[in-house]
């Protein structure tokens, strides 16, 4: 824009000069130089001739450096027209570029995140597998902990007869007492019942405990307030 103002100033001092220039000629002619066809001097004649030559060449010049101007206006300006359309060009290859890469971007994001998806089901399915299969196992274990240990019982109590000891004894109470599982065949419903059936059990056991605890100290009690009393008797 300053280039083109510097232009067109330039363009109007150069019209300007060459106006007053124009008049002053005209001034001259007409007030100085008088006409080569009135006076028949050749020394006159001869200025004139010059004069006007001078002038011609000056005009000349004149234009010459004014048609400089306008083709160098012209060629700045469509050098600018031209950087400008190529400024364009650069602009929408820019967005196009990038619009591409926000696709290609969110491409990926959408695969990876399918894949995390995947993933997240793949390891839930094995632990769900995993789980069950641990359980199916502790089941097992423990159905085959029971029976195993009654029929053992059983084929010891079979073998000795009546000559049992006090572990033994014990040992086969607690067979007897520890039924198996056999929770295989339940379903969820059914395995709170039982699982609500084995912790009434276990409370009640724990009750007992606490009251033969309790019968046991207060027999202690008694046995040794009477060894007491026998001690003081026997005095």
């Amino acid at each position: 824009m300053a280039k083109t103002k510097s232009l067109f100033t330039c363009l109007f001092v150069c019209l300007y000069s060459l106006n007053v220039c124009s008049k002053r000629s005209k001034r001259f002619r007409i007030s100085e130089v008088p006409c080569p066809t009135a006076i028949n001097d050749p020394k006159v004649t001869e200025q004139f001739e010059i004069k006007q030559d001078i002038q011609k060449k000056r005009q000349n010049k004149d234009l010459i450096e004014l048609q400089a101007l306008i083709d160098s206006h012209f060629e700045a300006r469509r050098k600018e027209e031209e950087e400008l359309v190529a400024l364009k060009e650069r602009i929408e290859k820019r967005r196009a570029e990038r619009a591409e890469q926000q696709r290609i971007r969110a491409e990926k994001e959408k695969e990876r995140q399918a894949r995390l998806a995947e993933e997240k089901a793949r390891r839930e399915e094995e632990d769900a597998k995993r789980k069950a299969e641990d359980d199916l196992k502790k089941k097992k274990a423990l159905s085959s902990m029971g029976a195993s240990y009654s029929s053992y019982l059983a084929k010891a109590d079979q073998k000795r007869g009546k000559k049992q000891t006090a572990r033994e004894t014990k040992k086969k109470v607690l067979a007897e007492r520890r039924k198996p599982l056999n929770i295989d065949h339940l379903n969820e419903d059914k395995l709170r019942d039982k699982a609500k059936e084995l912790w009434d059990w276990l409370y009640q056991l724990q009750t007992e405990k606490y009251d033969f605890t309790e019968q046991i100290k207060r027999k202690k009690y008694e046995i040794l307030t009477l060894r007491c009393r026998l001690q003081e008797l026997s005095k």
